[in-house]
């Protein structure tokens, strides 16, 4: 618990002291981000030239880029750092299939998001893309798979972020990962 107190203490200075909030935040966070980049990128083809620490590097980067970011405590620094992370490996996907030609290459993601019947491994780009239309049909159930499965959130860390009961973040967790499940069988 202590990290995350540390964390939300350090954000809080985020706006008034840049520079000195990365220099304490970056060894507090680090190894969490690894492991968030490792989950997605765990079963990747071998040949996969993106590590998990380029992944971080890539992510923190963007994240100090970002000039008008407000980060308020753990759980939505992670949420933000996942969104990014998921971003890069967006935009790698579609440079690679834009060079491949729409070769259909699939990337592998953690086993919590792999869903039933995908073999662990699905298209990314889709997954992406159904994520996308999830969020427009609902927002906070979206943002429910986002977090927990992108982000690396406990259920009950969803919940105080949202500020929303822990019932109805099991109840968009599963209606997400239906709607989602159902999306991706159709592409």
């Amino acid at each position: 618990m202590k990290e995350t107190g540390d964390i939300t203490l350090i954000l809080k200075r985020w706006a008034t002291d840049r520079p000195a909030v990365l220099e304490e935040l970056t060894p507090v966070v680090y190894q969490e981000l690894r492991r968030i980049a490792a989950a997605y990128l765990r079963r990747e083809r071998e040949n996969y030239t993106l590590q998990p620490t380029a992944l971080v590097n890539e992510a923190y980067l963007r994240l100090v880029k970002q000039d008008n970011a407000s980060l308020e405590n753990r759980s939505h620094f992670y949420g933000v750092a996942a969104r990014v992370m998921r971003q890069i490996l967006v935009d790698l996907a579609r440079s690679r299939r834009a060079a491949k030609r729409g070769s259909g290459k699939k990337v592998a993601l953690d086993e919590k998001i792999a869903l039933p019947d995908s073999g662990g491994c699905i298209d990314f780009l889709a997954l992406h893309e159904a994520l996308d239309q999830l969020g427009k049909q609902s927002a906070r159930t979206a943002q429910v798979v986002e977090l927990r499965y992108f982000g690396g959130l406990q259920l009950e860390e969803i919940a105080v972020h949202l500020n929303i009961s822990l019932a109805t973040v099991k109840r968009d967790q599963a209606v997400g990962e239906a709607w989602l499940r159902r999306a991706l069988q159709r592409a």
